[in-house]
């Protein structure tokens, strides 16, 4: 335990706290003892991973809980493919692993520096038609409540409790263990394309349904995309991983040299455009195969603000559309693409792909650009479409916006006044979200 730890803040340096009290618990037992000290000294409690989200939903003005001491890997069955681990675990750790025991997670994002706990509770998804988010492969929580009891759900264990908290942003109670699905060893066959925007956006859905996975960017002052597909193999399939001079390219593209690109570009906006046309032209072809975890996470150095919307798969192409539309009448300067992923409907009751199919567009704008009015303008346009934030990038929402986009708002928030009535787990974020509790004052 630590008093006075000083100033936290997120990745991206959008978020910044200063708790009164850290404590780095090492067990359940530790967690719950600090949940319950909190609660009766009226103070709030707030679990911290990597700080990987763009949005406030892990600040803790209060006390902040630091889970790396619950980053174990439990137990591992390979006949059922069932894998529990700490809440703590990163997904960067926790991926090679698995490939020890032949297994891996059916589904991961771009990015692998999140805890399971922060993946799982914001919402962290990746792209393909027929694949769910990172949580639909959870299959039981170990959490700790506002009242320091310590319980298990699954989908036969408090199964409303366990539909609320597999997408819970915190507001429940705090991780401790999270049993997982996994499935056996693959590889994937990755191809990156350049194709012209028009032709990318013609055959969207086509290649979104031909591929395992496909994904795309689009730098909005350029016309080109760059699309990338890939296909599952087997575990034991022959590798071709990615060589020495696709890796110098991503620098260039995406690391250190893009990153100096971006700083002439805030010091001089007219470059931004020109910027943005050469990053896309960049972008060049390539194929490369290795173990799914390598293929699907890849390095993200260039610090960032980040929004992302989920819509119903069938208005992507108008979405997209209109946002380019907006950029150019506005005269916007945007220096990153857009991101645009599909997802498959799931049935967990927060989660931004419940009950439906998924084109997720995420924006993105370089740390030291402007980012509001491009990012409010976007929130507004994927927002007529339906669009549901992810939980764990920016946005300006707050519960009477969220409410009407979500069919099982109320029974989550019911579940939330149930377990954490007096508001222990909440902070402003969650307060403006889901609004607050009625007995939170």
């Amino acid at each position: 335990m630590t008093n006075g730890a000083g100033t936290w803040s997120n990745w991206s340096g959008s978020e910044h706290a200063s708790p009164v009290r850290v404590v780095r618990p090492a067990d359940a037992g530790e967690v719950a003892a600090a949940v319950t000290a909190a609660a009766r000294g009226g103070s709030r409690v707030k679990a911290v991973g990597a700080g990987h989200s763009f949005s406030p939903v892990a600040v803790a003005p209060d006390v902040q809980l630091r889970l790396d001491r619950l980053a174990g890997l439990e137990s591992v069955d390979r006949t059922t493919g069932l894998v529990t681990v700490g809440a703590g675990m990163p997904l960067w750790r926790l991926n090679p692993l698995l490939a020890e025991h032949g297994l891996a997670l059916e589904i991961l994002g771009d990015i692998d520096r999140q805890t399971i706990s922060g993946a799982i509770s914001t919402g962290t998804h990746g792209s393909g038609t027929r694949f769910g988010g990172i949580a639909t492969q959870v299959r039981a929580l170990e959490l700790v409540l506002a009242d320091g009891t310590l319980v298990t759900c699954s989908a036969q264990e408090r199964p409303e409790l366990f539909a609320a908290a597999r997408v819970g942003l915190g507001a429940l109670g705090i991780l401790t263990r999270v049993t997982l699905q996994c499935v056996p060893l693959f590889a994937l066959h990755a191809r990156d394309e350049a194709r012209p925007v028009e032709e990318t956006l013609a055959r969207v859905h086509e290649l979104a349904d031909a591929n395992d996975h496909f994904e795309f960017f689009w730098f909005p002052h350029s016309t080109t995309t760059l699309t990338r597909s890939f296909r599952r193999l087997p575990g034991d399939a022959p590798l071709n991983p990615i060589g020495d001079f696709s890796r110098r390219l991503d620098e260039t593209v995406s690391g250190t040299g893009f990153d100096l690109l971006n700083r002439l570009g805030t010091r001089v906006p007219a470059l931004v455009r020109p910027i943005a046309r050469f990053a896309a032209r960049a972008m060049s072809a390539r194929e490369w195969t290795d173990l799914s975890y390598k293929v699907f996470a890849s390095v993200r150095d260039v610090r960032f603000h980040e929004g992302e919307f989920a819509i119903p798969r069938e208005h992507a192409v108008d979405a997209l559309r209109e946002i380019k539309r907006w950029i150019d009448r506005e005269d916007e300067r945007v220096s990153f693409p857009l991101e645009v992923r599909f997802a498959a409907p799931d049935d967990i009751w927060l989660s931004t792909a419940y009950g439906r199919e998924s084109c997720y567009i995420a924006f993105h704008q370089y740390h030291r650009m402007p980012h509001e009015r491009y990012f409010r303008a976007c929130e507004e346009i994927l927002g007529s479409f339906g669009g549901r934030p992810h939980w764990g990038k920016m946005h300006q929402l707050d519960a009477a916006a969220l409410r009407p986009r979500y069919e099982r708002f109320d029974d989550f928030t019911a579940v939330r006044d149930e377990v954490d009535p007096t508001g222990v787990f909440a902070n402003a974020y969650l307060d403006r979200v889901l609004g607050r509790a009625p007995s939170a004052g």
